[in-house]
């Protein structure tokens, strides 16, 4: 009994291998899309996908962002300017991605595109802190999905969103985890509709990376956004915190950033899969981080998740 068991669990586990080895076939022929390419993940799958032969087309905030990459590619790579919160730029970029797939359609796109600060606690923050991340995160992808989904459908594509381990459960304040928990709704929507189309939706949610999406790669970077919010505070809010939750929570900060994994390939090779796979996956969580704490702590009973996450958090000076 028990050796067919695992004559069985094998077997699922080499057909899974299998299935997860077979690529779509013509890539030369075929576009992709990436927005937030001036980032860490966004340049480096942009390289990923130029050397595996597709037709990459990229989109940066920033002229520089768009150079630097022309010179780290090949001729097929092709670069626009793209701020994902403005209309104006999402439609030019969109007459322009056209003018180059013409007839082929768009095989997959890919928002990529992302910001992570302000974060803090929240009575910290104002309205203007969670519009500038939303705008980024959920909005500006929302946006940028809506005008490229008749080319995706076209070519009965994919559409890869860079989502979080923010996304399952909200580890800090602010705009972040919010417009993360929105990615995951938005992409568990059009998944389901877009089936019929023969269109797949893949999320990447990774765990701690070390990346610029909280500001500077560098512990300082945070401390000093965190300084920022905390010296715009009214004294009243300071006061009913204390300056020793301020100190603890900023080292707590940026403990996290120190202990963020390096190794960002895990993702790009994700993103990578999920536009190249023929069987790609609906949900991808690299970092260890993610599967033993992060998910779990999203299944948990909400009372035992709560305890644990007041475990990282200082105690107010006005507790009770």
């Amino acid at each position: 009994m028990w050796l067919y068991l695992v004559v069985l669990v094998g077997l699922y586990y080499l057909l899974r291998w299998y299935r997860e080895r077979q690529v779509v076939s013509h890539l030369q022929d075929k576009f992709v899309f990436i927005t937030g390419c001036d980032s860490v993940f966004g340049n480096l799958l942009a390289r990923q996908l130029d050397l595996r032969g597709l037709r990459v087309l990229d989109a940066c905030l920033m002229v520089q962002g768009a150079e630097q990459l022309k010179g780290q590619t090949s001729d097929r790579l092709e670069t626009v300017i793209l701020d994902v919160t403005k209309t104006e730029s999402i439609t030019a970029a969109t007459k322009w991605v056209k003018e180059h797939a013409r007839d082929r359609g768009l095989w997959a796109l890919v928002n990529n595109a992302g910001v992570g600060l302000p974060s803090g606690p929240n009575e910290w923050l104002t309205k203007e802190d969670y519009v500038k991340v939303i705008n980024v995160n959920l909005v500006g992808l929302i946006e940028v999905t809506l005008h490229k989904l008749p080319m995706v459908k076209k070519a009965q594509g994919r559409v890869v969103k860079m989502s979080s381990s923010g996304g399952h459960v909200a580890v800090i304040g602010g705009g972040y985890c919010v417009s993360k928990f929105g990615v995951e709704a938005f992409s568990d929507s059009i998944r389901r509709e877009l089936h019929y189309f023969g269109v797949k939706v893949s999320i990447i949610e990774p765990g701690n990376y070390r990346t610029s999406i909280l500001g500077k790669k560098d512990p300082e970077g945070m401390e000093k956004s965190t300084c920022k919010l905390w010296e715009r505070l009214p004294q009243e809010t300071r006061e009913s915190y204390g300056e020793e939750y301020f100190h603890i929570y900023t080292d707590k900060l940026k403990n996290t950033i120190q202990l963020a994994e390096s190794r960002i390939s895990e993702i790009t090779n994700s993103m990578e899969h999920a536009t190249v796979s023929q069987n790609p996956h609906i949900h991808y969580n690299p970092g260890l981080d993610v599967k033993l704490l992060y998910l779990p702590l999203a299944k948990f009973p909400t009372p035992v998740t709560d305890f644990i996450l007041r475990r990282y958090l200082p105690r107010p000076a006005d507790s009770v």
